[in-house]
C-alpha cells in the first residue's frame, strides 16, 4: 500500500486534500493515476480487492477507482462489499474498464457504481471526471450544514428587525404619553395588561406580541390632538370631546401606512368601540369589533381608572373592579372582562395601577 500527501491542496475535510483509493492489479494503471492525479489529491494505491477492502475498513477516503477486471476478488464484488458496509455506502465509486459495454454499465450502475471509465484513459478525461464527482460530494456533505448556516442567518437578522420594531413602536409609544404630563406610561401599561389577557386567553407568543405591539400604539392618533384639549382639568365641551373621539380615527390613518403590520391601526381605530354597540368612531357590536380591540378596551379602560389624570385623581382598586364588571357585556366583551376581573382579584398589592414613576 502506497500513498502520496499533498497537504497544500483543499479538501472536503478542511486541511487535508481529497484522498483517493485506486485499486488495479496493473501497477502500470496505479502509476499513471499517481502522476496524473498526485499533485492535487492524496492517491492509496492498492494492487488486490483484498488490500482494499482491509483499507477501507480503517480508513476513510472520498472516492474510489476501481479496476472491474482483477484476479483475487473482482470489481463488482468489491463494488458490492462498499454498499454492504454503513461507512462506506455513500462512496462514490468509479469502475475504471477496457470492455464497456451497454450490459456491463447497466449491472454496474445497478450495483451502486457513480462512474465509468474507460482504459486506457486520457489524463484530461481523469483528472475531470474526479474532479466532477468529488465537487457534487462535497456540496452533498455540506448542504446540511449550508442550509442550517443560511437558515440561523435569516432568523438573526429577523430577531434583529424584530428588535428595531419593537424598538420603533416603543419610542412612538413614549411620544404620546409625554403629551399627557398625568398619564406617563400609559401604553405601557396597556399593552401588558393586554398581552396578559391574551396569554390567559390562549394565545401563543406571537399572537402575545402582536397585541402588545397593538397596545403600545393604540393611542398613537392624541399626536394630532392639541396638548390644552389633552391635559384639560375641567369637563371637556362636545367639540373638545369630538377631537379627542378622532385620536381613533387619526391612528387608523397613521398606521395603515405600515401595511405588514394590519393589526396596528385595526386596534387604533377600534379601542373605544363597545360589546353593546354604542361605542366609537363605527358603533360596531359584539364579535363585529376586531378581538384585539376588545381586549385593548378592557386593557385601557382599567388603566385609565387607576391612573392619575388632569381632572381626578387615580381611583381605588375596588372602584375600578366595580365598574369592570359593571360593563361586562354593555362595554366589554364578557370573556375578557372575566379575565381582567380575574386578575384584578389576583392583584393583592394593587400593583397594577400608575405609580407616579
Amino acid at each position: 500500500m502506497e500513498t502520496k500527501k499533498n497537504a497544500s491542496v483543499q479538501s472536503l475535510t478542511p486541511g487535508l486534500p481529497p484522498c483517493i483509493l485506486a485499486v488495479d492489479d496493473d501497477e502500470m494503471t496505479l502509476m499513471m493515476v499517481e502522476h496524473i492525479l498526485g499533485a492535487t489529491y492524496d492517491v492509496v494505491k492498492a494492487t488486490s480487492g483484498a488490500e482494499a477492502l482491509a483499507y477501507l475498513a480503517e480508513h476513510t477516503v472520498d472516492l474510489v477507482l476501481l479496476d472491474y477486471m482483477m484476479p483475487d476478488i473482482d470489481g463488482m464484488t468489491i463494488l458490492a462489499r462498499i454498499r454492504e458496509t454503513p461507512a462506506t455506502e455513500e462512496l462514490p465509486v468509479i469502475l475504471l474498464t477496457g470492455d464497456m459495454t451497454p450490459d456491463l454499465e447497466a449491472r454496474g450502475f445497478s450495483a451502486g457504481a457513480t462512474d465509468f471509465l474507460h482504459k486506457p484513459f486520457f489524463p484530461d478525461v481523469l483528472r475531470m471526471r474526479v474532479a466532477r464527482i468529488l465537487r457534487y460530494e462535497y456540496l452533498q456533505a455540506h448542504l446540511e450544514s449550508e442550509v442550517e448556516r443560511k437558515t440561523a442567518l435569516a432568523e438573526e437578522r429577523l430577531a434583529s428587525s424584530r428588535r428595531l420594531l419593537d424598538e420603533l413602536v416603543l419610542a412612538l409609544a413614549k411620544t404620546i404619553d409625554v403629551k399627557d404630563r398625568y398619564t406617563r406610561g400609559h401604553s405601557e401599561r396597556v399593552a401588558d395588561y393586554a398581552r396578559e389577557i391574551a396569554r390567559r386567553a390562549g394565545d401563543d407568543e406571537a399572537a402575545q406580541a402582536t397585541i402588545y405591539a397593538v397596545g403600545l400604539l393604540h393611542d398613537i392618533g392624541k399626536i394630532g390632538v392639541p396638548v390644552h384639549i389633552i391635559n384639560k382639568p375641567s369637563r371637556l365641551t362636545d367639540e373638545e370631546f369630538e377631537t379627542i373621539k378622532s385620536h381613533t380615527t387619526a391612528g387608523a390613518s397613521i398606521l395603515k401606512a405600515v401595511v405588514e403590520f394590519p393589526e396596528l391601526s385595526v386596534g387604533a381605530r377600534s379601542h373605544h368601540e363597545r360589546f353593546d354597540g354604542r361605542g366609537y368612531p363605527d358603533g360596531l357590536a359584539g364579535a363585529a369589533i376586531p378581538r384585539m380591540a376588545r381586549i385593548i378596551a378592557v386593557a385601557d379602560a382599567y388603566d385609565a381608572m387607576t391612573s392619575r389624570r388632569s381632572y381626578r385623581d387615580a381611583l381605588p382598586q375596588e372602584v375600578a373592579r366595580s365598574e369592570i364588571a359593571k360593563g361586562r357585556g354593555t362595554q366589554f366583551d364578557p370573556i375578557f372582562a372575566d379575565i381582567m376581573l380575574a386578575m384584578i382579584e389576583e392583584d393583592t398589592e394593587f400593583n397594577m395601577r400608575d405609580t407616579g414613576n
